[in-house]
């Protein structure tokens, strides 16, 4: 079976999220993941003129790190692109890696103390929402539907883990899938 990589980046302690990331992400899309280091130095995507890391370049690197397989990069720092403030996470649209950030998942920023599960829990949500655009998906308008848009934390705990029917059927129903996905592809309902 194909593997799934996650690619801690500048994740410190918080590497214990993977193994509890790769479990929720077999159970939503049945692929197996593999816990690998990045095969390349992410100092190359700070932006010292922002204090952040461009999340384009690292898509870039993630990509020509890992070839031949699907890469999700998870990353302990803030994250943009060029015309946003900041970004929870990025994909390729219909392609095989993606990228997010714990950065603004944390309660801390927002002066409230820390709380693992949630943390986890918004992961979960974020990576879930990052590779249902490798699947070719758009944001969806149904707020409890785990592709719908996140602008900040908030959003994020709206919405569930979970591809709404609407989302799910598109995924199915989908003709093309050059990169393979859809051979993995167990994804569960909406609860």
């Amino acid at each position: 079976m194909e593997a799934l990589h996650l690619v801690p980046i500048f994740l410190g302690e918080k590497a214990e999220l993977l193994r509890p990331l790769g479990l929720a992400l077999r159970r939503t899309f049945g692929l197996v993941c593999e816990e690998h280091p990045p095969a390349f130095d992410p100092e190359v995507a700070f932006d010292a003129g922002r204090g952040q890391y461009n999340s384009r370049v690292l898509l870039a690197h993630l990509l020509h790190a890992a070839p031949h397989t699907r890469v999700l990069g998870v990353a302990g720092v803030d994250l943009f692109v060029p015309v946003l403030t900041f970004v929870l996470g990025e994909a390729q649209l219909g392609g095989r890696a993606a990228i997010v950030s714990i950065h603004r998942l944390r309660n801390e920023p927002y002066g409230l103390p820390e709380d693992p599960t949630l943390l986890l829990d918004r992961l979960v949500k974020e990576a879930v929402h990052e590779i249902g655009h490798n699947f070719g998906l758009l944001h969806c308008p149904m707020t409890r539907c785990v592709m719908s848009s996140s602008a900040g934390v908030e959003e994020v705990d709206l919405k569930s883990e979970r591809f709404c029917d609407r989302c799910l059927a598109q995924i199915r129903a989908a003709e093309v899938d050059p990169v393979g996905w859809r051979r993995f592809l167990t994804v569960r309902r909406r609860a």
